[in-house]
């Protein structure tokens, strides 16, 4: 971890990992829809 080059911002780095983070809360959001038979907003209470 030498590189001194930014992490924040529009650099790889950082879109790399929150496509990883978006898959992620998209597969536990569907799972749990899955074993409550809820939607997501109506576990929430907004639908």
């Amino acid at each position: 971890m030498a590189d001194s080059s930014s992490r924040f911002g529009f650099v790889s780095f950082a879109e790399t990992w929150n496509g990883r983070l978006a898959m992620l809360g998209f597969v536990i959001g569907l799972a749990t829809e899955l074993l409550t038979g809820q939607g997501i907003l109506s576990q929430i209470g907004v639908g």
